[in-house]
């Protein structure tokens, strides 16, 4: 593996994946991702990517893909790890999957989510960039500021928003 030493130091910088999730995925894909013209494919190859079935103009949810089995179970060891790290992109990403789409098919989606950073990482030759687990509240915070005043309702409280002096 010393030919590829920069590629796993790259995707050493990903929440979840240590050294040897590292290796397998280097082991598996190459280390090149010329061969994969854009992230999509990858992680079609990969088999991580959601299943397309339609049919008179209905879509249905269906099973990923068939991939390569080697990848998908070392993406599945790295999208364990990355959700238990707290304050982190993907922790976020899974937590607001699994209240609607339940915990194993937002697991396949933080699963897309490492493959797709990983392909732009290993193409680019940039590490990891870290967006936090407050991304989506920062993305909208309207929505967010939504979300939590429903919340505090369902528990049977009345909420009034005063805006915090010189915050802005």
């Amino acid at each position: 593996m010393a030919p590829f030493r920069p590629a796993l130091d790259l995707l050493d910088t990903i929440p979840g994946i240590n050294q040897a999730v590292a290796e397998v995925i280097i082991a598996e894909t190459g280390g090149d991702m010329a061969r994969f013209t854009t992230a999509k494919h990858l992680a079609s190859w990969a088999g991580v990517c959601p299943g397309h079935q339609e049919s008179a103009g209905r879509t249905k949810n269906t099973k990923v893909r068939p991939g390569n089995p080697y990848l998908k179970g070392a993406l599945g060891l790295a999208a364990f790890g990355a959700v238990r790290t707290n304050n982190t992109y993907l922790q976020a990403r899974y937590k607001r999957l699994t209240a609607r789409r339940g915990p194993l098919r937002a697991l396949v989606a933080v699963e897309h989510s490492i493959i797709t950073a990983i392909w732009h990482m290993l193409t680019d030759n940039v590490p990891y960039h870290e967006l936090g687990g407050t991304y989506f509240a920062q993305r909208d915070p309207e929505r967010a500021t939504r979300r939590a005043i429903t919340a505090l309702n369902q528990l049977g409280y009345t909420v009034t928003l005063n805006p915090i002096e010189g915050a802005a």
